[in-house]
């Protein structure tokens, strides 16, 4: 075997590590989110996996990078070079995505109960049960209100110009649009309760609405809470505008 065709051979390996690198990266995220959601693993463990996975994404992506130029400098042929690229891409994909979310975190209060009305936020009640073994509790905290009111400037009432009545039934319309698991619907009380779970980890969020009557229309507030967690990268507030958006465009 000649020098070149030993070198190509050892180059190949390489690039097949530095996807193999990858691979088990974008592996380890996986594992984190779905052995969490489906009980698995505790929470810190699958933060702790989530870690790993971004520490190895990124890692991957350097070593896999080297192995891209080191293929187009040696032309050493097309499988290293796509074992290369692929383990770049890989690589960046599971060190950008919890980056990102981390990212978002630092820059947001470590808060995870977001109202529209902060003085007197929705209060829950069927979905209260729910939560017993929730590390939140349900109540309110009303400490958290300069927090979000600095944060979430435009997370304020939703005014609807028809009766309460109506308004109510809009309400629920636009909850059971947006795929919430439905708990409880009191019209006589103005209140709705949904649980919405989140897709990757598979989070528990409870969420109320309340519907008033205010001088010829109604006035309609909303709560998110997240069941664990202190922070919630913003999850709740993005829920709420989600909702918002749905429930006026009707």
């Amino acid at each position: 075997m000649s020098e070149t065709q030993v070198e190509s051979r050892q180059l190949s390996v390489f690039a097949m590590g530095s996807l193999g690198l990858a691979v088990l990266s974008a592996v380890l995220l996986l594992i984190a989110a779905f052995g969490y959601r489906t009980g698995g693993l505790a929470l810190g463990t699958s933060f702790t996996l989530l870690r790993y996975g971004a520490y190895g994404g990124a890692g991957a992506a350097v070593v896999s990078l080297l192995a891209v130029g080191l293929s187009l400098a040696r032309r050493t042929g097309v499988q290293s070079l796509g074992a290369a690229v692929l383990g770049v891409l890989i690589g960046a994909v599971s060190y950008s995505l919890p980056a990102q979310q981390q990212t978002i975190a630092r820059e947001l209060p470590p808060i995870h109960d977001i109202t529209t009305d902060t003085d007197d936020p929705p209060q829950f009640v069927a979905v209260v049960p729910l939560r017993a073994e929730a590390p939140n509790p349900s109540e309110y905290d009303p400490s958290i209100a300069p927090q979000q009111e600095a944060a979430y400037p435009d997370l304020t009432s939703i005014m609807l110009d028809v009766p309460p009545a109506q308004a109510f039934e809009r309400a629920l319309s636009a909850v059971e649009g947006m795929g919430w698991e439905l708990v409880a619907a009191e019209p006589e009380a103005g209140r709705i309760e949904a649980t919405d779970t989140t897709f990757w980890f598979g989070f528990r969020d409870d969420v109320v609405v309340r519907v008033r009557a205010t001088g010829g229309g109604s006035r309609i507030d909303v709560r998110s809470k997240s069941r664990v967690g202190r922070g919630d990268v913003g999850a709740n507030a993005r829920r709420i505008r989600a909702y918002r958006d749905a429930l006026t465009g009707q």
